[in-house]
């Protein structure tokens, strides 16, 4: 199953910018993992001010104003996704994962202490009151 959208937005800086439009295709399988394809636009920073910028790969080795400064900034020459970029993909992956993981275990020890913690109040509780049965007791017997 193939799904498509569009998600369209545009950048422009002191009168002149960059208009650009993402067209998405996820490929869904059995497989937990969704593949997402999408058209490339180069993500960089400004050379001056180094504000976070965006621009299609076919402005790239052209020089852009900055949003923020105003400045022109050469848009960096992207190589294609090479081996040790999807290597670091994955590992940043599986580092969420694990973090998941840990956020999910550390998250049933709280449960499990706030549920326990619940009981020792009660037992507070019911021990106050018996205090308090035992001293009116006490009281009535003089």
């Amino acid at each position: 199953m193939d799904l498509e959208f569009c998600l369209g937005f545009e950048i422009s800086a002191s009168g002149g910018g960059i208009a650009t439009a993402h067209h998405f295709r996820v490929q869904t399988t059995n497989n937990p993992v969704r593949k997402v394809e999408s058209d490339p636009d180069i993500f960089f920073h400004c050379q001056h001010c180094k504000a976070a910028l965006v621009a299609n790969r076919s402005a790239a080795g052209m020089n852009l104003a900055c949003q923020k400064c105003g400045q022109q900034t050469l848009v960096p020459k992207q190589e294609a996704s090479s081996a040790t970029a999807i290597a670091f993909a994955e590992e940043l992956r599986g580092k969420l994962k694990e973090n998941e993981s840990q956020r999910a275990e550390v998250t049933g020890y709280i449960n499990q202490l706030t549920i326990q913690l619940h009981r020792w109040q009660l037992r507070l509780q019911t021990l106050d009151e018996r205090k308090a049965q035992l001293e009116k007791e006490l009281s009535g017997q003089r």
